[in-house]
């Protein structure tokens, strides 16, 4: 990039982007939530399936910061947050970077449904202070914060718009395309949908729904057909989550991934975590959705290429 030729445009989305990273840190301290800093850089990670890591000599960057937040929730911590850079290897495109911007946040003694209150209000909190009114705009169709949001469980949305049950699409491995291409596009149009009760083989880190042990207590938001966040009741039983990430190691081995091994710090202090929820939320999205951006390179400062 040479003097002048800066992109147009994105010295003003950074000058909003500031402004929306404040009024996050404000609605968080307002609601009583201690904001934490952790290490970016970790001797393991959360063994999970679909997300590749970038190592760093022999320890790796972390893709979220759930593993540290948890141990603070299990030395006693209630609701925290945290703001921060995390890394996936592999990932790039319109909505998606290698290094990106993460809000995560947990609450102790609440579930899944406690976040899904957070997020409405958080949203709109922050829509309101860069002078949104409750409206946005995603490619020329609006969506009201203000209506009711859509609570939409897996199956009902496989049916809806796959046409086939999400126990189907499982047995049939169609359960990714037929969401890629035939559900998220319609997911959040109008106002926000949260795409609810994932089955238990799509929410690994999440408890299992009481009473309907085929299903998780996890939610993904959308917004205008975009991802914007994934939360869960968290699964605080360290022997079945033991069992559940050795699954992911070999779903990972049987795919030529690389395979760490098991966070055993994290299992020991997992069961002195009280029932609790948290949320991964990500922020360049937030910010491309509330500035009507079509590409997630409008609204950082550098996209990899550009470096």
């Amino acid at each position: 990039m040479t003097p002048g030729s800066y992109p147009a445009g994105r010295k003003k989305n950074l000058q909003k982007r500031a402004k929306i990273l404040g009024a996050i840190r404000n609605f968080f301290t307002e609601n009583d939530f201690l904001e934490v800093e952790t290490p970016h850089r970790i001797p393991l990670p959360i063994p999970e399936a679909h997300i590749d890591l970038l190592e760093s000599e022999s320890w790796v960057l972390h893709p979220s910061p759930e593993i540290c937040m948890k141990r603070l929730l299990a030395a006693g911590h209630e609701r925290i947050f945290q703001l921060c850079r995390c890394w996936r290897n592999g990932e790039r495109g319109s909505l998606h970077l290698p290094e990106f911007t993460l809000l995560e946040w947990y609450r102790t003694n609440a579930d899944y449904l406690r976040i899904m209150e957070d997020c409405e209000a958080l949203v709109r909190a922050v829509a309101d202070a860069v002078g949104l009114h409750g409206r946005l705009q995603r490619q020329g169709k609006e969506i009201r914060l203000h209506d009711p949001w859509e609570r939409l469980t897996v199956n009902e949305a496989f049916y809806r718009f796959g046409g086939v049950s999400a126990e189907e699409a499982l047995a049939q491995d169609l359960f990714d395309e037929i969401m890629v291409c035939k559900i998220e596009p319609h997911l959040g149009q109008g106002k926000p949908t949260f795409l609810m009760e994932y089955p238990t083989e799509r929410g690994s880190l999440a408890r299992k729904k009481r009473g309907q042990e085929d299903v998780a207590e996890r939610f993904e938001l959308y917004i205008g057909g975009i991802e914007l966040a994934n939360a869960f009741s968290e699964l605080v039983d360290s022997e079945e989550q033991k069992t559940r990430f050795i699954q992911e190691q070999h779903y990972r081995a049987a795919n030529g991934k690389s395979v760490y091994p098991l966070p055993e710090k994290f299992l020991r202090e997992l069961s002195h975590v009280p029932p609790s929820a948290g949320i991964a939320f990500g922020i360049d999205r937030l910010v491309m959705l509330l500035l009507d951006a079509e590409r997630i390179d409008q609204v950082v400062a550098f996209t990899p290429e550009e470096l």
